[in-house]
């Protein structure tokens, strides 16, 4: 059994410690106040800066990039830091824009970062075929010798479908950072970006995490559940999903067996 260390950040960025391994997945280290314009009448509003400064970080093997090209997953701030890391993997279009030796991944495609190996998992950043308006995203399943209870999994910003419950059918998960939110933006109405409370307590009960820990739920505008509206959709899930919840504290590394 190993044990890992997770900080969360703020929003979807998570330190990961591993073995004296450190992996930080989608940067965002902005200043709080900004709007950002996603594209396609989409924006938000950055609420709160991140839990701990990029000068305070201390040294990183790789960034886990779950997609360029919104600022919400990689900010001014965390882009800047990019290269002071050893490697990037994100997608494979994401590695085109990035250029300088970043590691492009399609889904179910695989590689290593020293003993680590990082598993490309399927994403729908949207409805049915929006996948050209809101681009290419990718989770991330890591193994590593010494996993009791199965590997890491990184959601990555999606929906819901067939090819996030197909993770579940060809992984066996230990712990799982879930991207949640339920993002909306108003010109789209009720047309989800990301997955709601509900859909967790769907996914949980097919993935049979050991632990299940939600991010990418505070921070921006365009989140439209916070942890008071997951909280309450978990109060009504069956019993073995909420026991399986582990909220982590911003800026405060957490110890978990995997």
């Amino acid at each position: 059994m190993t044990d890992v260390r997770l900080t969360h950040i703020g929003g979807p960025t998570v330190l990961i410690e591993v073995d004296g391994r450190r992996l930080l997945t989608d940067p965002t280290f902005d200043a709080p106040g900004r709007r950002y314009v996603f594209g396609w009448g989409t924006s938000s509003r950055k609420l709160a800066g991140p839990a701990i400064a990029p000068g305070d970080l201390g040294a990183i093997d790789a960034v886990l990039l779950t997609h360029d090209h919104h600022d919400d997953n990689l900010d001014d701030a965390g882009r800047a830091l990019l290269w002071d890391a050893g490697v990037v993997v994100t997608t494979e279009s994401g590695a085109r824009r990035l250029g300088g030796g970043a590691r492009g991944l399609a889904p179910w495609h695989s590689t290593s970062l020293d003993g680590i190996d990082v598993i490309a998992t399927p994403c729908r950043h949207g409805p049915p075929l929006s996948r050209p308006i809101v681009g290419d995203v990718i989770g991330f399943a890591l193994r590593w010798h010494g996993q009791d209870h199965g590997a890491l999994w990184i959601s990555g910003d999606t929906v819901l479908y067939d090819g996030v419950r197909e993770v579940a059918e060809r992984v066996r998960v230990g712990a799982a950072l879930l991207h949640l939110g339920g993002v909306r933006f108003p010109v789209t109405g009720p047309l989800r970006y990301t997955m709601t409370a509900r859909d967790a307590v769907e996914l949980c009960e097919l993935m049979r995490p050991r632990v299940a820990i939600p991010v990418h739920y505070e921070g921006w505008k365009h989140f439209q559940e916070g942890r008071d509206a997951i909280e309450r959709e978990l109060a009504a899930a069956p019993e073995d999903v909420r026991s399986c919840i582990r909220w982590l504290p911003l800026g405060t590394g957490v110890d978990l067996a995997v």
